[in-house]
């Protein structure tokens, strides 16, 4: 008893009950309250009073009806009002059934949504609970694999100090070997004598006159020019002098009147136009001023038009008995099928090195041309070489066999099929055929093809060589040769063959080498062409031998860069080049560029590298085979290529227009390449950009460089203009006596 005592004044424990079971009491609870608010409703319409029943439609009954049929009637009425009173209280329940049963649906549908809503609630943060800890668990493991690199680079770095710090003392250790057994080597001396010590030198040594790297007026120092003034009293054109001092009067009263406010009138005007007249045709001493030889007819020039117009195109002549340049294509004497070809060409008028080398090339005579790269040089060799065919029996089955009629020879097998498609350009018209002879094709072929007859081959001169060798061809009636890029040819090794290759030639069409002996006209002589930007020993010794009495014409200065092109220098480290080629490049979109490099390996390198970058890059080297090559060049030609990586084998006469960028990644060792480099942009008229990346292992190239710069009037790195190197010529010795604290090597 007393346990059960106890057991009731316990607290009696919490008792949690399900979802299920809280929506069953939910329920239950409604229905009792329903089932109160019904029994509520009834009882009070019982205690409500009931109405009087309607009187019957027929009005009160007449006075003399019995009693009998008035209670039944008054019987039935009352059963039909609980009728209708029940009907209505069954109405009333039925609605209020639905009523509640309505209630209770949507309280289960709102309970429902409660539930759902609860359990997507608890996904979601679920959910969101899994995406942190993904999160830090990644931000945990790139913190170790952060920790780890660290670690090992400080790992690396030490251990990389660690062995220096040893090879440093095996070194030291190594020189206090030698200086033991071998004795050290100190230097004399140099006694240095009062009279020299205290001696005041009042001379200006080289390296202390920086007028020339600080001051701009040094980098363009004034020189003579010849014909100044073109023949005009003391170099003064008196006739300019009068148009200038016409247009300042006219502006000056044309100011005063505006001040003044007075109007123009149209006598004024015709007064203004008279002395503008008078200026135009009259100089100060009322002499008639000669015309421009522009606007003279070929019969009309004069002994000074000629020195003007070569001085207009910058043409200079080394030699005798030379023929007038031409002006105009009209006035050349080439045949009506060439003239007609060249007009089909587009070549609208002649450039210098055509208009001077042409009418030599028609007389026979042997020319040696310098002119500037891209400036025409192609058809200035070409066109005298068709018109002097065009005079020879055609090749037919009789002659055929004794070989072409002309030969040019070029370095490169680019630059010789160049050279063939410019050539088979005005050929066509003529009915002349051409073959182009380069390696990396097959030899047997083009001995075919030479065998079948053709007036000109282009080759390179190895190969041609071999062809001789080989007995495929034979040259027993050529007399028409031309070597282009002579200088070029040498560089790369192959004066053998060039002189195999003349040596071939019948020797008996040499012109005589007295300059006034009468030339046979029933002879065919040999005309040599040879174009070269310059003139080393080995060129000359072939000039020597094989040309008779040439004429050397000059275009501007020999070696020198066009003034279209705008040179850039820049000094880099190694490792900045690839940085500053990618930013260029970028620069430039969608213009074509070719960037040079030294070696084969390092165009392969750079073209990789430029392609992961994004760009559109081919290769051009010797180590590619012909047809690869030339998949190069006409992708590049027809821009399927923006960017062209190339050694020096599309550094010379490869002609690819609208080159807008040269980029020299590795400069060469020497101007002249340097010049041809950048002479692949600003071709044909127009302007081009060479930009050069140039570092202190260079120092063959500084002096020869920044004397390009200054003729140039480009500027000048201040680190290449400060350098020893760039202040002396490489292998000169400076005009200096030694300075009190230079340091002299005594020889044991």
């Amino acid at each position: 008893m007393k346990r059960s005592a106890d057991a009731m004044m316990e607290p009696a424990k919490p008792v949690f009950l399900t979802k299920a079971e809280r929506e069953r009491l939910a329920l239950e609870r409604r229905q009792a309250a329903v089932s109160d608010q019904r029994r509520t409703a009834l009882d009070l319409l019982q205690s409500l009073p009931r109405p009087p029943p309607p009187p019957p439609p027929g009005g009160p009954p007449p006075s003399g009806s019995s009693s009998a049929p008035r209670d039944s009637s008054s019987s039935h009425q009352d059963s039909s009002d609980r009728d209708r009173d029940r009907d209505r209280d069954r109405d009333r329940d039925r609605r209020r059934d639905d009523d509640s049963r309505r209630d209770r649906d949507r309280g289960r549908e709102r309970d429902r949504d409660d539930s759902r809503r609860d359990r997507d609630r608890d996904r979601e943060r679920d959910r969101r609970d899994r995406d942190r800890d993904r999160d830090r668990e990644r931000e945990r493991e790139r913190e170790r694999d952060r920790g780890d690199r660290e670690r090992g680079d400080r790992g690396d770095r030490e251990r990389d100090r660690v062995e220096k710090m040893a090879e440093r003392e095996r070194e030291k250790e190594l020189d206090a070997i030698k200086e033991q057994y071998l004795g050290s080597k100190k230097p004399k001396k140099r006694v240095i004598k009062p009279s020299e010590k205290f001696r005041f030198s009042f001379d200006w040594e080289n390296t202390e006159d920086t007028s020339r790297d600080m001051n701009a007026l040094y980098q363009s120092p004034h020189e003579a020019r010849l014909l100044f003034g073109r023949g005009f009293l003391a170099g003064i054109d008196r006739r300019e002098q009068k148009k200038a001092a016409a247009a300042h009067e006219k502006e000056t009263r044309a100011e005063l009147r505006r001040k003044a406010g007075v109007e123009d009138r149209p006598e004024d005007d015709v007064v203004d136009k008279k002395k503008a007249a008078a200026a135009e045709m009259y100089d100060a001493f009322d002499m008639r001023v000669d015309r421009h030889w522009s606007e003279k007819a070929l019969e009309e020039m004069t002994e000074r038009d000629w020195r003007i117009f070569r001085e207009d195109f910058n043409i200079s002549y080394k030699g005798s008995r030379i023929p007038r340049p031409m002006r105009k294509w009209t006035e050349s004497k080439l045949g009506t099928e060439l003239l007609r070809a060249i007009d089909k060409a587009g070549y609208e008028k002649p450039s210098p090195i055509q208009m001077a080398a042409i009418p030599l090339g028609l007389q026979q005579r042997d020319v040696i041309g310098i002119a500037e790269t891209g400036s025409g040089k192609t058809a200035a060799f070409v066109l005298p070489m068709l018109s002097y065919i065009t005079r020879l029996p055609p090749i037919s089955e009789e002659n055929e066999a004794e070989g072409p009629y002309a030969v040019v020879m070029a370095p490169t097998r680019e630059l010789a099929q160049q050279i063939e498609e410019e050539t088979v350009k005005f050929a066509t018209y003529l009915g002349i055929k051409v073959v182009s002879i380069v390696g990396g094709q097959s030899i047997e072929e083009q001995g075919f093809k030479i065998r079948q007859g053709c007036e000109i081959v282009i080759a390179t001169p190895g190969r041609l060589l071999d062809c001789l060798e080989r007995r495929y061809a034979v040259l027993n009636q050529c007399n028409y040769v031309v070597l282009d890029e002579a200088d070029r040819m040498i560089d790369m090794g192959f004066e053998p063959q060039v002189v195999g290759v003349l040596d071939a030639m019948p020797s008996s069409n040499l012109k005589p080498e007295n300059e006034d002996e009468e030339l046979d006209e029933k002879r065919i002589y040999r005309t040599t062409y040879m174009f070269s930007a310059t003139m080393p020993p080995a060129v000359e010794r072939l000039a020597r031998k094989y040309l008779r009495n040439p004429v050397v014409v000059t275009i501007g200065t020999a070696g020198k860069a066009t003034d279209l092109i705008t040179q850039n220098v820049i000094m880099v480290k190694e490792q900045e080049k690839m940085s500053r080629l990618q930013k260029i490049l970028t620069d430039l979109g969608d213009k074509t560029a070719i960037v040079f490099c030294n070696t084969k390996k390092t165009a392969d390198m750079r073209a990789k590298d430029l392609d992961k970058a994004g760009f559109r890059v081919t290769t051009l080297h010797g180590g590619k085979s012909q047809d690869q090559r030339e998949i190069s060049l006409d992708g590049f030609r027809n821009r399927r290529f923006n960017v062209l990586v190339a050694t020096d084998v599309a550094g010379r006469g490869i002609d690819i227009p609208d080159v807008a960028h040269v980029i020299n990644y590795e400069m060469p060792s020497s101007i002249d390449t340097y010049t041809h480099r950048i002479g692949r942009t600003g071709r044909a008229g127009k302007k081009g950009v060479a930009t050069s990346f140039l570092t202190l292992e260079n120092t063959d190239i500084f002096f020869d460089l920044k004397q390009m710069l200054i003729q140039s009037n480009s500027a000048v790195p201040p680190e290449l203009a400060r350098h020893e190197a760039s202040k002396f010529k490489p292998g000169s010795i400076p005009d200096r006596p030694p300075r009190r604290n230079d340091t002299v090597f005594a020889n044991h």
